[in-house]
């Protein structure tokens, strides 16, 4: 099969590669603060992700030591829940 130019991209190692869509959705992403002082009581993050088609996943997002990387875990996919909206001062559910 022949790929357009625009979905072609280049490894670190020289390969070229096919930028290919596995699926396409909405996502959350959240911290967890200090119920009492309002800081951030982890340094992780969650992020959760609807596909249009498909099962919900949920990551944890954790800094390594080394500047700019990262580990992500796979979390267990929990019911609804709701989070704390700063912009709007109150709990909204994850997705509306």
């Amino acid at each position: 099969m022949q790929y357009p130019e625009d979905v072609i991209t280049v490894s670190k190692k020289g390969k070229r590669e096919v930028r290919a869509l596995i699926d396409r959705g909405k996502f959350v992403r959240y911290e967890y603060l200090d119920p009492k002082t309002g800081e951030k009581s982890e340094n992780k993050i969650k992020i959760v992700l609807l596909p249009e088609k498909g099962e919900q996943e949920e990551y944890f997002i954790i800094p390594l030591r080394q500047e700019g990387r990262f580990l992500l875990m796979r979390a267990e996919t929990k019911p609804a829940r709701k989070v704390w909206d700063r912009n709007l001062n109150k709990a909204v559910e994850l997705f509306e």
